[in-house]
């Protein structure tokens, strides 16, 4: 009983955490900056929102560049932006480029740029890499190192995303069916990230946001009810239900793709890297929840399968937080829309 009882407080406690935060966590900052000739750049500048006003963070560009920083930002879409023209007598290589105060946060910034008209290259920076000389090769590694990690660490932040997938883990018992739900839950998000990224196919983000707050309270009622009588779609068709729901999360991770931008000599590829990382950063979480369940297992000897054993109390609990943070994060987007 008592053990059951820490259950329930723990996710009670886990429940405030998690919705007194925002369902993603603060989006990439972005730098672009183009040439227009051999000594003169166009530069875009993109900080994130914090509290109503922009990131206290600002690009400097090298040395030999005039004006090294832009003006003040106004705010559009959810972001800061700011742009001005750079004089570089000397290139982009007279000194480093670098992201001022960007160790005092925990957002990365992605900055495009090119040395000459048509020769763009991706970089990223971080707190504890807070700028960069440009020079060195171009290719296909610096996309990698770019949106690999990006990807990453967008799934990682994304809670919603995460509780879908732990929902799946606690409805789906049999390993086969399982690993067929998640992988068909793969398939559809990767599907629509590349359609809607390419521009394929369009939707309004608020709606997407709120259905797949809405997919969390499916799968929370589905783990409540099961047991009841007739078995549960989601017990008979699993795969159908990822794969549909899928398709919603795609158009999420489309989203935040779009914001920060994808480098138009090599689209295919930039894409490719961000879905990789997304489902690296995906298989890792179900990774972490095993070796968590595992390890509990062994310390405490709690018998973990009451949490997905259905019309058990644990298992009620379990179902009633899942359901009451996405029924949360449900009316907090629908009002969004007024």
């Amino acid at each position: 009983m008592t053990r059951f009882c820490l259950l329930i407080a723990a996710l009670a406690f886990l429940c405030g955490s998690v919705t007194q935060s925002r369902a993603h966590a603060l989006e990439p900052g972005y730098l672009e900056i183009s040439a227009l000739s051999d000594t003169t750049w166009r530069v875009f500048w993109s900080r994130p929102d914090v509290d109503g006003r922009a990131m206290d963070i600002q690009a400097v560009l090298p040395a030999d560049c005039a004006p090294r920083s832009g003006p003040a930002p106004t705010f559009s879409n959810a972001a800061w932006t700011s742009g001005w023209i750079a004089v570089c007598t000397s290139g982009m290589t007279s000194g480093p480029l670098t992201i001022e105060k960007l160790e005092q946060t925990r957002t990365d910034v992605l900055v495009r740029y090119e040395i000459f008209p048509g020769e763009m290259r991706t970089s990223r920076l971080t707190p504890d890499q807070t700028g960069f000389i440009i020079e060195g090769e171009t290719g296909w590694k610096s996309v990698l190192v770019a949106y690999v990690p990006l990807g990453f660490e967008h799934i990682l932040s994304g809670v919603d995303h995460l509780l879908f997938v732990f929902a799946l883990l606690l409805l789906i018992s049999d390993g086969w069916r399982l690993v067929g739900a998640i992988t068909a839950f793969t398939v559809a998000h990767s599907l629509t990230l590349a359609a809607a990224t390419l521009g394929l196919v369009t939707l309004p983000p608020a709606p997407v946001e709120a259905v797949i707050a809405l997919s969390i309270v499916f799968l929370a009622s589905e783990l409540l009810l099961r047991g009841k009588g007739a078995p549960r779609l989601s017990e008979l068709y699993p795969w159908a239900i990822s794969f549909s729901f899928g398709l919603l999360h795609g158009f999420g991770f489309a989203g935040a793709l779009s914001e920060i931008g994808l480098p138009q000599w090599d689209i295919p590829l930039a894409l490719l890297s961000f879905n990789l990382g997304v489902e690296i950063g995906q298989l890792g979480f179900v990774a972490l929840v095993f070796a968590v369940g595992w390890a509990a297992k062994r310390v405490s000897g709690y018998p973990l399968h009451a949490i997905t054993t259905p019309q058990t109390p644990a298992s009620a609990v379990v179902a009633y937080a899942i359901g009451g943070v996405s029924a949360y994060w449900l009316v907090d987007r629908v009002a969004g829309f007024f």
